[in-house]
């Protein structure tokens, strides 16, 4: 049960993971943080409109008008390069129950790079402005519209010219992740000052992405990017409540939930879902856990040779049945 009076000004996001935060964790999350928003994994447009199916199944939420079960809106990540393409899609989303759509231009994955989408865009700030005018001609003015990007490809140089044309395309807000994509996520490369310079320029509401980890990163990137609003991503998988830990000044999750919610996982069904696919999230998951949770090193040695779904349950049941 999430606590009904905020005790932290600003709103908090759910990141977009590619390969992480699928529907169930984002259900898992949503159901012990309270989020504004969350954002799905990208869905990838190429050269047709997509059908139903595509968006249903990266966004099972659109079949509950476009929020999770405890009823946090979600909003539809799209990955192109081709304006008119990406706006027919997005119109799609929004008329299949989108809460909003996100355009992904920050994605610094070498195949999505390869294929001119995500950061790629950010060497040009000009198809950026095509892209999401299209999108907003496309979809209704009061509609949510964000863009998420990266200060730049190789250097910040041209992070002024990009967030603007962000802004001068019609976005309602902009999620801004602070290292360009050459940087990718050393901790040592992470900029919020220069977040904080891009919104002295902007009207419309910036939202910091990037390194929070904790309750006091996130009040030292809200007081260096100048903005109340943040995006968690890699921090939420290290400390699953860490949205109500900044929120409502929670303390962390005891080890014993922590598994609780690993297990839960464990026993979901997913449909299509590949072979092995549980035991690779659940592996993936324990390796952003062990950062803060010596315990999930142990537990990650012991089910590192473990592949089918069953043997996971088991070896996790074991696990709670140790309390």
């Amino acid at each position: 049960m999430l606590p009904n009076n905020r005790q932290s000004e600003g709103r908090i996001v759910l990141a977009p993971m590619e390969g992480v935060l699928d529907y169930h964790v984002r259900q898992i999350l949503t159901e012990i943080n309270l989020f504004d928003y969350c954002v799905t994994e990208f869905v990838r447009v190429t050269h047709h409109l997509l059908t139903n199916r595509t968006f249903y199944r990266l966004c099972p939420e659109l079949y509950h008008h476009g929020t999770t079960l405890t009823g946090t809106p979600v909003r539809v990540q799209l990955l192109g390069q081709d304006p008119i393409l990406m706006a027919e899609n997005g119109q799609k989303a929004i008329e299949l129950g989108s809460y909003g759509i996100d355009v992904n231009c920050g994605c610094p994955a070498k195949t999505v790079v390869g294929s001119q989408g995500g950061a790629y865009l950010l060497n040009s700030p000009e198809l950026i402005y095509q892209i999401v005018t299209k999108m907003r001609q496309a979809i209704h003015q009061a509609t949510p519209l964000s863009v998420k990007i990266r200060l730049g490809f190789d250097d910040k140089s041209r992070c002024m010219e990009i967030a603007q044309a962000v802004e001068q395309g019609g976005a309602s807000e902009i999620v801004i992740h602070g290292r360009t994509k050459a940087d990718g996520y050393r901790a040592d490369k992470i900029d919020w000052p220069t977040i904080g310079q891009l919104k002295a320029s902007l009207t419309i509401p910036v939202i910091a992405n990037g390194e929070i980890f904790s309750p006091q990163d996130a009040k030292n990137c809200r007081m260096q990017s100048c903005t109340p609003d943040i995006m968690l991503g890699r921090g939420i998988l290290t400390l699953p409540n860490l949205a109500n830990m900044i929120r409502f000044n929670q303390p962390a999750m005891s080890w014993q939930q922590v598994i609780q919610i690993l297990h839960r996982y464990a026993i979901t069904q997913i449909d299509e879902a590949k072979p092995f696919y549980h035991s690779a999230r659940i592996k993936q998951w324990l390796s952003y856990l062990k950062q803060h949770y010596p315990q999930a090193n142990d537990l990650l040695q012991g089910i590192r040779t473990l592949k089918e779904q069953q043997a996971m349950i088991d070896h996790l049941t074991c696990a709670l049945d140790q309390r």
